[in-house]
């Protein structure tokens, strides 16, 4: 869907909030005041907002009738074009919603995926928002269709020309969708070949990998774009970046590392999204070390920095070592107090508060006996300035009586030259 500064549509938010609902599913002030930023990001307008409380959610309308005619007329009365419910939605409910309301209904999940089906610029971003979107639109082909009648089939009732095989248009439309989304599984499994390959080639040059993350807007590209010049577009909207960005960084002068940026996290991420995403995702997997950046001028960064710490061990990152930035320590009222800890970071990414001490934290974390070492090589050793080419980081090189290498090794390569380092 293209990208317009044009108000898309005008929405009327829908919360519910229950006892027999999981605390993580239910609806309140703060999850519907993200709902309507996430609704900003869309293109949308938010006109009204209805929160309501309930012993248990209606099995067929979710809110009950008496909230459902509460709704529509608000919707009549705002020029609504689109109620969104905070919660997740059935595929019937939300069927029913649509022909109760008379304006199109969609849940937190279905907005999401047309964020995200709006921000992808990659080949592999589109690839895995396509494969979220059928699997969210899979169980809900039934009401999107009027003529789902049985063809006629070979029992002679019906039309003339309306002999069919028997199958439903709903039944071909399903194995449409099941035929489509084994193409793009097997597009998203080149994918991760290719990423597997690229992380091979970095252990080979001994490159460690740093992953930034955290939640939606926490300043995770402003980050990388202070610490590397990556030029990302950064703005204060919701998942702004969802193509995975991954730059050099030298932290020290022994040190350089791989930067990736990636998705922001949020609650009540669609399942779909977190499975589709793993060829980006996975990269935390293979990372040598987390940057968990926290937005801590943000009331709720506890909840949010809960958030991301269950979708890390959800993608088997959890043993990963670790540092928690806490970001935006600018704009925290005077008197309040930082966290603080061994493994802890207060910065603004911003105006670059911080970032030396980070560094200094990355470097520590991620020292692994690299050392700059002058070289004197005989010239019948001559090959193995190719090595230190491939797998060090070559400064200087001088021919003389022998041929003089300045380079920053890690530990295998120092083990290969040992001989020849100057004292």
């Amino acid at each position: 869907m293209r990208e317009t500064d044009e108000i898309r549509d005008k929405v009327v938010l829908v919360g519910l909030n229950s006892p027999v609902l999981k605390k993580e599913e239910n609806a309140d002030e703060e999850t519907m005041e993200e709902l309507s930023a996430l609704v900003e990001t869309a293109g949308g307008e938010t006109v009204g907002i209805v929160l309501q409380n309930r012993a248990s959610p209606d099995p067929r309308t979710f809110i009950g009738e008496g909230k459902v005619a509460e709704v529509q007329l608000y919707c009549e009365n705002t020029g609504a074009t689109m109620a969104i419910f905070d919660n997740d939605l059935s595929p019937s409910q939300q069927r029913v919603l649509t022909e109760l309301l008379g304006v199109q209904v969609l849940d937190r999940c279905g907005l999401i995926l047309d964020i995200f089906a709006q921000r992808a610029k990659t080949k592999e971003g589109r690839l895995q928002v396509e494969l979220a979107q059928y699997k969210y639109l899979l169980p809900r082909l039934t009401g999107m269709w009027t003529h789902l009648e049985r063809q006629a089939g070979t029992s002679g009732s019906g039309p003339i020309g309306s002999k069919g095989p028997g199958e439903t248009q709903l039944e071909t439309d399903r194995r449409l969708i099941h035929k489509k989304i084994d193409k793009l599984r097997d597009d998203l499994e080149d994918v991760r070949r290719v990423r597997s390959t690229q992380r091979q080639q970095r252990r080979k040059n001994e490159i460690p990998v740093v992953a930034i993350v955290g939640y939606t807007n926490a300043g995770k590209s402003t980050l990388l774009n202070k610490l590397t010049g990556a030029g990302i577009p950064a703005n204060n909207r919701l998942f702004d970046t969802l193509d995975t960005t991954s730059r050099l960084l030298t932290v020290s002068d022994t040190l350089d590392v791989v930067v990736s940026d990636t998705v922001g996290f949020i609650r009540k991420l669609p399942h779909q999204l977190v499975e589709a995403f793993k060829a980006t995702l996975e990269e935390l997997e293979y990372a040598d070390l987390l940057l968990h950046v926290i937005d801590v001028s943000n009331p709720e960064w506890q909840l949010q920095a809960q958030v991301v710490e269950d979708l890390i061990q959800e993608l088997g990152a959890g043993e990963l070592p670790r540092i928690d930035v806490f970001n935006k320590c600018d704009s925290l009222p005077a008197g309040e107090i930082m966290p603080h800890g061994e493994d802890i970071c207060a910065i603004s990414a911003r105006t670059g508060a911080g970032l030396d001490k980070l560094l200094e934290m990355i470097d520590k974390r991620l020292d692994k006996g690299t050392r700059r070492v002058t070289l004197r090589l005989p010239y019948d050793k001559g090959g193995l300035l190719d090595t230190l080419y491939r797998e060090a980081k070559v400064e200087n090189v001088e021919y003389g009586e022998t041929i003089q290498v300045t380079a920053v090794c890690g530990p295998r390569t120092l083990g290969q030259v040992g001989a020849f380092i100057a004292e």
